[in-house]
């Protein structure tokens, strides 16, 4: 995806410099509490811009230095390539999960949205 394509202030002024879309992103991510997720369409509509893939953009760059496997597909699926380390962490924040199926690839546990999803507790003051 290039720069164009991520909202306004995503473009960095300086090659190292992290752009304001993305600072904001990481920041909504760190808010999430241990044991809940958003999903990458939940942490757009919080920020009232981008998108669902603007912000996966964003975690796929950047998202190392933050809780990473609190933001996730709205289906529940874990990280591809990511799944076991995020399974780790999910058991130990207590984060609720739907056991596989025998059917499953990998035998891997989906998280139950329904009960991991966290709405971000309100619209807090100075989000943006």
């Amino acid at each position: 995806m290039s720069e164009q394509r991520l909202p306004h202030d995503a473009r960095p002024d300086s090659p190292d410099a992290l752009p304001e879309y993305a600072e904001r992103v990481l920041e909504v991510a760190e808010l999430i509490p241990p044991g809940r997720v958003m999903t990458y369409g939940d942490v757009a509509e919080w920020l009232e811009e981008g998108g669902p893939r603007q912000v996966g953009r964003v975690m796929a760059l950047y998202g190392g230095a933050v809780p990473w496997w609190r933001v996730v597909r709205a289906d529940g699926v874990l990280l591809p390539g990511h799944e076991l380390r995020a399974l780790d962490h999910y058991r130990t924040e207590g984060t609720p999960l739907k056991e596989a199926s025998r059917a499953a690839e990998g035998h891997l546990p989906r998280l139950d949205m329904r009960r991991a999803r966290w709405d971000g507790g309100g619209r807090a003051e100075g989000h943006t």
